[in-house]
């Protein structure tokens, strides 16, 4: 083979430079091409390039014609070649395959073969089953047949067959059948626990809960302890879903319903436990180092009583009216009917009620200063209520002893006057539950709203001085005078009502001389109240000292006036504007119900063995009579 010279290629290199591909260089057609080429003369050399377009033209007509004459040949030649390349493709995917799934293949095989031997061992099994099938099918029926029992409610017969069945795993425990009968049994076992405790929960009587604790204790699942808590968490579930049904809109109609249920229906609970249970042994030990299953009892009665007082002192809070002494009798009737079982709680009750007797006291008397300060806010002094006051007729004297009669002084101004009915109206509704440790925060908080009254007192008097007449500066005086020489003194004495000194004395164990010595228990410090209106009282003798009317009265009663039609002359006009401003109910004469509250160590005793009393309730309409006597 010819390949081109050093120097031929480095003239070559010269003359094309890089105008050809490096393997042409080991074409030997090319390089011998070179060799003729670099023989030529310059002549042939320039008319080489048209030869070789000739030549190749001619070439290219030559391989039209070769493929226009053959063409069908080189598309035959095409297809079979494609078809032989995907044929080739198929058979060499085919053969990976089947490489790929000998292994699994083989696998299979021994797969196979393992199984036929089980299954023959199977067969001879189902042979040796076929033979017993009678017996074997009566235990695997004991599932069955045992929840067929307890959802029939026939425990005796599933108590019998959980038993066996006991017996069956301690000979048998390895076999996986017996397990399996093993685990529904205990499932079905743990129903019938839960049917038992459901009727625990529901409203059974004495023989059901004797029967339903002996099915317990057969079936061996709680302690004796653990017993007695579940019969008594299952008794107090029912209980509450009891009380959850009562209606709760009226707080009144809750409580009162509230108390029913649980004093019928826990007595009902403590006498099945007592039946059921044995409680010899005292509910604490001598010592108190441990325990005693007795003390489970115990704690859950305590437990229950501590729910009923949220209940109670959560309805108190909600507000029951009047009816709090009515309240305070079924409290303590139902705290009484528990004492027979350990657990007398009217202890409790006492500073429960007290704390609601005082909280609607204090918001009575608040309400009566902001009533007071409205009514001062629109109060101007008129010589209208002087005349009127003075042709009120005095009221006749009760023919019964001790008769306390609202001052008719107070009828003349009628922000006094609406302001001591208010008053009143709080002491009636607290006589009702009225024990004798509130005696000291009563006479503060009456005294802290009279302080008040008079602080309301001085506003008016500083906002009106400069445009006071004569007159109305007079009328200013006696305005003050009311309040001091006949409304506070009268306050005074309803409080001895409330409170009489010589059980306020009985109670701190001293004279009832001495009683003012602890502060003002049962007495307003009527120096105090009145101090910052000495400026404008005039100076009068000493009062004598508020007296104690607890041996005297035996009854205290108001008096009542009959509202006529006035005329419509001016006068009157002016008398029945003057009238609006004074309360007109009547009167009534309630007697006082001895309180309920039972004393504790630390609290002093209610009203009780004195002579019924009661407090006016309001002032006594005025009487039209005096439309009569107006100017006019």
């Amino acid at each position: 083979m010819a390949t081109v010279d050093v120097e031929d290629e480095s003239i070559l290199v010269s003359i094309f430079k890089d105008s050809f591909s490096e393997n042409w260089r080991e074409n030997p057609d090319f390089a011998a091409y070179l060799s003729e080429l670099s023989s030529y003369g310059v002549e042939k050399l320039n008319r080489e390039p048209e030869r070789l377009s000739e030549e190749r033209a001619h070439i290219l007509q030559q391989t039209r014609e070769l493929a226009f004459s053959n063409y069908k040949t080189f598309i035959r030649t095409a297809h079979c070649t494609k078809q032989i390349y995907r044929d080739f493709g198929r058979v060499e995917s085919s053969l990976a395959k089947l490489l790929d799934k000998l292994p699994s293949f083989g696998e299979k095989c021994r797969g196979f073969v393992k199984e036929a031997e089980d299954i023959g061992a199977s067969r001879r099994m189902n042979s040796l089953t076929l033979n017993r099938h009678t017996e074997i099918l009566e235990i695997l029926e004991i599932p069955q047949l045992m929840d067929t029992c307890v959802r029939n409610g026939y425990y005796e017969e599933a108590l019998e067959l959980a038993a066996y069945v006991k017996r069956l795993e301690k000979k048998h425990s390895s076999l996986p059948v017996i397990q399996g009968i093993v685990h529904e049994v205990r499932q079905s076992a743990q129903l019938m626990l839960n049917q038992l405790l459901q009727q625990l929960r529901s409203n059974s009587q004495l023989p059901v809960c004797l029967r339903v604790i002996g099915y317990l204790r057969r079936m061996d699942v709680f302690t004796e302890a653990e017993l007695r808590v579940k019969f008594l968490q299952a008794r107090g579930s029912w209980l509450r879903s009891v009380l959850a049904a009562i209606p709760d809109e009226d707080p009144y109609f809750h409580i009162t319903k509230t108390i029913e249920a649980c004093r019928v229906h826990l007595f009902d609970i403590i006498t099945q436990y007592r039946a059921i249970f044995s409680d010899e042994d005292p509910l604490l030990p001598p010592g108190g180092q441990t325990v005693n299953e007795s003390a489970i009892f115990h704690g859950w009665v305590v437990q229950q009583v501590a729910q009923f007082l949220e209940t109670l002192d959560r309805d108190l809070k909600r507000g029951v009216g009047s009816r709090l002494d009515s309240l305070l009798g079924q409290c303590m009737y139902f705290g009484l009917s528990f004492s027979r079982v350990g657990a007398d709680f009217r202890g409790q009750l006492a500073p429960m009620f007290q704390r609601v007797a005082m909280d609607t006291f204090h918001k009575a008397v608040k309400e009566a200063v902001d009533k007071f300060q409205e009514d001062m806010n629109l109060y101007t002094l008129i010589s209208l209520p002087s005349m009127l006051g003075s042709t009120i007729p005095p009221v006749a004297p009760s023919t019964q002893p001790g008769t306390l009669q609202p001052p008719m002084a107070l009828l003349d101004f009628p922000p006094l006057a609406c302001f001591l009915n208010n008053v009143l109206t709080a002491f009636n509704d607290l006589r009702l539950c009225c024990p004798i440790g509130l005696a000291q925060e009563v006479t503060r908080c009456l005294e802290d709203a009279l302080l008040k009254v008079t602080k309301l007192i001085l506003v008016f008097h500083r906002a009106e001085e400069s445009a006071f007449s004569s007159r109305e500066r007079e009328l200013f005086v006696q305005f003050c005078c009311a309040f001091a020489e006949d409304m506070v003194p009268f306050l005074n004495r309803c409080l001895q009502v409330l409170f009489p000194p010589a059980q306020l004395a009985q109670i701190l164990g001293v004279p009832p001389a001495q009683v003012h010595k602890y502060g003002n228990i049962g007495c307003i410090s009527v120096s105090t109240v009145l101090e910052p209106l000495k400026f404008v009282l005039p100076k009068r003798e000493p009062m004598s000292p508020v007296v104690d009317l607890t041996v005297d009265l035996t009854s205290l009663t108001t008096a009542e006036a009959e509202l006529l039609p006035p005329s419509k002359s001016p006068s009157s006009e002016k008398a029945e504007t003057a009238r609006e401003l004074v309360p007109t109910l009547h009167a009534q004469q309630p007697q006082v119900a001895p309180s309920t509250v039972e004393p504790t160590p630390n609290q002093t005793k209610p009203i009780a063995n004195e002579a019924q009393k009661s407090i006016p309730e309001e002032l006594p309409p005025t009487n039209t009579n005096a439309d009569k006597t107006l100017p006019g």
